[in-house]
């Protein structure tokens, strides 16, 4: 009889070594895994992710701003936004004794829009029949490396125009 392999398995195995040289040769070091690894982690949090959302929809918020229109408390707005800072992921801009936030830059933005289009989007349009999703289809679409059509791109950057 023969054994069983999972759906994840290769059915023939065969290293394919342009394939692994193209990876090994581009893939990030350890100290950039790193870095990404935090950056996810970060963007993780459902609070976090909730203060992300509404900067991206309004520009520029102050802490109480933020507080009310993700119904969080705003001590936790604070300290979410001490973190965030922290990683270069939202700035602060000081007017009188207020402090508004917005997204760091346009790769925030963009990382944001991307991560929320993946989430929503009709399945069917870039998986191939295998179930694996097609890189080149994000690539050729233009979304990999066009940080302009970050949401609101179309003339401002957080809230201040170009």
């Amino acid at each position: 009889m023969e054994a069983v392999r999972g759906l994840d398995g290769c059915v023939v195995p065969q290293v394919h070594p342009d394939k692994v040289r193209l990876v090994t040769a581009n893939a990030p070091d350890a100290d950039e895994l790193a870095r990404l690894s935090a950056v996810f982690k970060l963007l993780g949090d459902p609070t976090r992710a909730r203060l992300l959302y509404a900067l991206l929809e309004a520009g520029e918020l102050c802490v109480c701003d933020l507080a009310a229109a993700t119904a969080t408390a705003e001590a936790t707005v604070s300290q979410a936004l001490r973190l965030l800072r922290a990683s270069s992921v939202v700035t602060g801009r000081r007017e009188g004794r207020n402090v508004f936030y917005r997204l760091s830059d346009a790769h925030v933005r963009l990382l944001l829009d991307v991560t929320r289009e993946h989430i929503t989007h009709d399945a069917g349009g870039t998986h191939d029949a295998g179930g694996t999703h097609d890189a080149g289809a994000a690539h050729d679409a233009g979304v990999a490396h066009d940080a302009g059509v970050a949401h609101g791109a179309a003339g401002s950057v957080g809230g201040v125009t170009r």
